[in-house]
């Protein structure tokens, strides 16, 4: 008796434990479909630093682009995101093809390009106007999109500039965001 007591105990303990693990992997879903949050990321891996001089939007062939390794880490975030419980969510991405790849990459839904995000990296005067942009469009997309997750793939100088943190390539920083937009609290999910 004492034998079949001790293992409904650890069996109850291992359940007990189990069930705080889940309630801790669903915080992130659960924020991100509460009408209040928004998930911005840094692009994936991409060998190098900043663009090829004479770089074109239009053309990846003349980007710094995502790596064998940062193709393998953006799907990794996709699964590692689908166990939080964010399965679907609204894609929005820089138009450089190393953000518009990792979106894709996610697998959470179709990827929409949005200039706001798009980097200012090459011209860092444009960071206040571009950041300001960002801000109303968070607001006017959590407005229409009040209970969906909302993910937007990004350059590192964008996320800095919105919250003041650094980030590493498929950084995730879940944000708070007021009704205008603006940033009131961070969280930061480093790459998995």
């Amino acid at each position: 008796m004492k034998l079949r007591t001790s293992l409904f105990l650890i069996i109850l303990s291992l359940l007990c434990t189990q069930s705080k693990l889940a309630t801790a992997q669903s915080e992130l879903a659960s924020n991100l479909h509460d009408g209040q949050h928004i998930l911005l990321m840094r692009h994936a891996d991409a060998p190098g630093y900043g663009d090829p001089k004479n770089y074109q939007i239009s053309q990846c062939a003349t980007q710094r682009n995502l790596g064998e390794f940062g193709r393998k880490q953006a799907k990794g975030i996709g699964d590692w995101l689908s166990s939080q419980g964010v399965d679907q969510a609204k894609i929005y991405s820089s138009a450089w093809c190393r953000c518009v790849d990792t979106a894709t990459l996610l697998n959470k839904g179709a990827v929409k390009k949005e200039a706001s995000l798009g980097s200012f990296f090459d011209d860092m005067s444009q960071a206040k106007k571009q950041t300001d942009e960002l801000t109303k469009f968070i607001a006017t997309e959590r407005k229409q999109y009040p209970k969906m997750p909302i993910i937007m793939v990004t350059h590192h100088v964008n996320i800095q500039s919105y919250v003041g943190m650094v980030v590493n390539s498929g950084d995730m920083v879940l944000v708070k965001v007021d009704p205008t937009g603006k940033p009131l609290s961070f969280k930061l999910y480093p790459s998995p």
